[in-house]
């Protein structure tokens, strides 16, 4: 499957990976670097922020954000390519570290590596049924055979089936700036319930638990 951009028009085709790329989508609504997808609070037109958001402790904001990465590990990548414009393509992540860092498998040959090396800024974006995380940072192509070794699993092996010596693996860390969430305790039920009651009583939804943190 080819990678796309904005304008729809495909730029190089990469092997389509659960690890490396499970899809490729177009950027026309991918989120540009340092900023966050649309929450359930944005969607009502209303401010996304929490007005808690000062006095979340920063080591539980850092903890959450680690809990979330490990219960979504899909992500969508968005990078700029030469022309300016975003792309953004599905990835999983293979680790996250305490400081929020995040690690991927990709191909040297793909086009996320040339736009990573063209511009290293990146945001990575999570969301499951009641969560949401976007992720702010800087990427880099890591050439690393230890820590593709350390990192290598079965997946990988689908995708390149030479194992973690084959030429064209790489490494692309990002490391994280800045992260916010959006999380609803309890899951989709209670997020209906909150709707719900919301509409009921005529108070605005609160969204739930959301935090900007720096990492």
């Amino acid at each position: 499957m080819s990678e796309s951009t904005s304008g729809g028009s495909a730029e190089e085709h990469e092997p389509p990976s659960g690890v490396n790329t499970v899809g490729q989508s177009a950027a026309s609504g991918g989120a540009a670097p340092g900023h966050a997808p649309a929450s359930p609070a944005e969607d009502e037109g209303g401010d996304d922020r929490s007005p808690d958001d000062a006095d979340v402790d920063p080591d539980q904001a850092r903890e959450k954000v680690r809990e979330l990465v490990k219960d979504t590990r899909i992500a969508m990548l968005t990078t700029v390519d030469a022309s300016g414009r975003l792309v953004s393509r599905p990835m999983g992540v293979q680790d996250v570290e305490l400081d929020g860092d995040l690690w991927f498998f990709a191909d040297e040959t793909s086009a996320k590596v040339g736009e990573i090396a063209h511009d290293a800024r990146v945001n990575v974006s999570f969301s499951s049924g009641s969560s949401w995380l976007s992720v702010s940072g800087t990427a880099s192509v890591v050439r690393d055979r230890g820590r593709i070794h350390e990192l290598w699993n079965a997946v990988a092996g689908a995708w390149f089936p030479e194992g973690p010596e084959t030429p064209s693996v790489v490494l692309v860390r990002v490391e994280a700036d800045s992260a916010e969430y959006w999380d609803s305790p309890g899951g989709r039920l209670a997020t209906a319930i909150s709707l719900a009651k919301a509409k009921l009583t005529g108070r605005r939804y609160d969204g739930g638990e959301n935090a900007t943190v720096e990492l």
